[in-house]
């Protein structure tokens, strides 16, 4: 059952966690309990087991939160230094980011944590202009804002039904099955990272065609089934997107459902990647496909600054060798497998991303699985994707000292391509026909 939204929803966004927060008050905020209006550079940390902050003459203190209410809305913003973007990927790195809406402190444990709270609307000007370039055409813009809000009102209603948030995983002596979502999030609706999506406030320039993006699409959200689609997206898909219980928890959403990302089916490939030898050429391969782009313009659309760091993204080599796997492996399972002798494809989804895959060393042997952390454990931060194939080289007494992961995509490739929707978009494809697309058997609807 669709729910009932009399108003525009807002959102608590959580920015960072730390020890101390150091945050500037540009306008005037009202904090409960105060007659003044406060404004100026503040330091927040814990003292005493209580929120404690700093002003230079002046200090103020709570038991558990603090909440700036902005007396003007549309003038006021707070600045918030060393907000970590990219967590634990390739591009990790601290930006000072400025934020609209109501600031809230909340101590958590020895920590500190900062929620952004505001409208919807206004977030996702922000999500639109941080998740790919505000510049990008209006088509794309568009479908971007529908299935951004679609998620984000979807998870809202499955946090009313989630009673624990413990770790998704299945442990065994012979297998580690873990996948990550939402749930990990108890103190805010999401997070401003990739985790869930990017937000990085008022930071990011938006553009006139954001704001007439979301605007234009306000409360239309993607249905199927008279429920909210959980609608997911991600940088490129490879050519297929992925099944979502491929890749979180094992529940099947028809529409997102795989979908060959392309007019026309490319009869060079054969997609049953259950026969290890499709995937292979797949993976290796240069199938048609609408993510399949070079070209810059429209790649600069989805990729911004720091993305563009990737040179490769549709297909990719890392290479490594034995010591430097065998160390790296180590450190991200906490489990010493001796040298890797072998790595070996268990299960693959639709798209070819593996959902297992078995470690074979001379001390250990362990099946790991879901996509995320596969990728976790073959990279220093994530690999680009799990659609992989790995070759040995240069085998001494059954000893590989050499490796090259071949890969496809970016990202867990469930949902929207967000490469291949800036290229249908440059092509002419209406938001409405990408989204049909990407998410089969859906509705638009406008919720408020």
């Amino acid at each position: 059952m669709l729910p009932d939204y009399k108003n525009k929803p807002s959102l608590h966004i959580g920015i960072l966690s730390q020890k101390k927060i150091l945050f500037e008050l540009s306008g005037e905020y009202c904090v409960h309990g105060l007659s003044k209006t406060l404004n100026g550079l503040f330091t927040a940390s814990i003292k005493e087991n209580k929120i404690n902050l700093e002003n230079g003459s002046d200090i103020l203190s709570a038991e558990s939160e603090i909440i700036f209410e902005p007396k003007n809305f549309d003038f006021d913003s707070f600045l918030v230094q060393d907000v970590i973007i990219g967590i634990k990927f390739h591009w990790q790195r601290k930006e000072e980011e400025r934020f609209k809406g109501t600031l809230k402190l909340i101590k958590d444990g020895d920590d500190l944590t900062l929620i952004n709270i505001l409208p919807i609307e206004d977030y996702l000007v922000s999500v639109n202009s941080s998740e790919m370039s505000a510049t990008s055409s209006i088509e794309l813009l568009k479908a971007h804002a529908i299935v951004t809000r679609s998620w984000l009102l979807a998870q809202k209603e499955k946090s009313k039904e989630i009673k624990n948030y413990n770790t998704n995983s299945s442990l065994t002596d012979d297998e580690i099955i873990k996948w990550y979502d939402r749930e990990e999030h108890k103190l805010y609706d999401v997070c401003a990272d990739d985790h869930c999506q990017r937000y990085q406030g008022i930071s990011k320039i938006s553009t006139e065609a954001v704001k007439q993006a979301v605007s234009q699409t306000s409360g239309v959200v993607l249905v199927s089934e008279d429920k909210i689609c959980d609608a997911r997206f991600s940088k490129s898909c490879g050519g297929i997107s992925e099944s979502f219980e491929n890749v979180w928890e094992p529940v099947k959403h028809a529409y997102l459902s795989p979908v060959i990302d392309s007019k026309y089916k490319d009869t060079m490939f054969d997609i049953n990647f259950s026969e290890e030898d499709n995937a292979v050429k797949w993976i290796k391969g240069n199938p048609a496909a609408f993510c399949n782009s070079s070209d810059r313009k429209i790649l600069s659309q989805i990729l911004l600054d720091y993305d563009q760091e990737t040179a490769d993204y549709f297909r990719w080599v890392v290479s490594y060798s034995q010591k430097e796997l065998s160390q790296l492996i180590m450190d991200k399972s906490g489990i010493d497998f001796g040298n890797i002798l072998d790595l070996i494809p268990v299960e693959r989804g639709a798209s070819a991303r593996l959902i297992k895959l078995k470690i074979v060393g001379s001390k250990k042997v362990l099946t790991v699985g879901k996509e995320l952390e596969i990728r976790r454990m073959l990279s220093p931060t994530h690999l680009y994707s799990a659609a992989i194939v790995i070759e040995k080289f240069d085998v001494v007494d059954n000893i590989p000292l050499r490796f090259k992961i071949f890969g496809a995509g970016w990202g867990h490739g469930v949902g929207l391509c967000q490469i291949g929707a800036a290229v249908m978009a440059e092509k002419g494809y209406k938001y409405d026909e990408i989204l049909s697309h990407y998410f089969k058997n859906t509705k638009l609807i406008k919720l408020y």
